[in-house]
């Protein structure tokens, strides 16, 4: 049985494999960048929309851009989020913050205008099946 000293040995070489692993294949596509990023320099220098002093300066700026660390992003929130709630009003509908107008008998007007509207549909979907 290996003792801890061994294992650690082992976990130290892994992250030193891991590593060097990383680096060479960061290495390699950068040198990938920077090959696509001179190839398209040198097709609009040959086009003539840019000096080659100007194409030289941009591959070199994104080459540096892409050595960069990436830009913090806000951390995610640890709350659970809701989905935001949408209301659809048309004109004829009053705004949530006014109080529907109520009946002696406590329901609201709008509750008796809706009744109305869905007898009147009725009645005329009887009307259209007739014709």
């Amino acid at each position: 049985m290996p003792g801890f000293g061994d294992l650690v040995q082992k976990a130290f070489y892994l992250g030193v494999g891991i590593a060097s692993y990383a680096g060479e294949k960061a290495s390699t596509t950068l040198a990938e960048l920077r090959s696509q990023a001179q190839k398209l320099a040198d097709e609009m220098v040959a086009r003539g929309e840019i000096t080659a002093e100007e194409a030289k300066r941009m591959v070199d700026e994104m080459v540096s851009r892409a050595q960069q660390p990436p830009t913090s992003t806000p951390p995610p929130t640890t709350e659970k989020s809701e989905p935001r709630r949408i209301e659809i009003l048309s004109d004829d509908e009053p705004a949530p913050e006014a109080k529907p107008e109520t009946k002696a008998d406590g329901k609201p007007e709008a509750v008796d205008d809706l009744r109305q509207q869905v007898l009147k549909l009725q009645e005329e979907l009887r009307r259209l099946r007739q014709d």
